[in-house]
């Protein structure tokens, strides 16, 4: 059974996008990376333990310091996240998002060509999938 996944803050995905990259990371390797102006130590620090708290990131402990890594690899995180979107924007309609998105966000044509190109694609990998 999948575990539900509490969304996570932007200061929360702020640092797993720095964790994913470095796989895994001490408190300050992350804060080293983080744009100007940065946080406190002490912030991040509260960041990491949420994060724990929420089963997305373990540590190995090295004294009095914890090296962190993420327990859901970025793809997975996006993938859940993407479900609920569509199903709490969308009526879990994949066809309602595109649609949305062609429809209301004004995209490019070269935008909507991309979309129509990575459909094709798609296609034709689970007619070859069939056969």
């Amino acid at each position: 059974m999948q575990q539900e996944m509490k969304e996570l803050t932007r200061a929360e995905l702020e640092v797993m996008q720095i964790l994913w990259v470095l796989g895994e990371a001490f408190v300050q390797d992350i804060l080293d990376r983080m744009p100007e102006p940065r946080p406190a130590y002490n912030t991040v620090s509260t960041v990491m333990r949420v994060l724990e708290k929420k089963g997305v990131v373990s540590y190995r402990s090295y004294g009095k310091s914890h090296r962190y890594y993420p327990l859901i690899e970025k793809e997975e995180y996006t993938r859940r996240f993407m479900k609920n979107v569509i199903g709490n924007f969308f009526d879990h309609s994949f066809t309602r998002m595109v649609s949305f998105f062609c429809e209301k966000e004004e995209l490019s044509l070269k935008e909507t060509e991309e979309i129509i190109a990575i459909a094709r694609e798609a296609i034709a990998r689970k007619q070859e999938k069939n056969q």
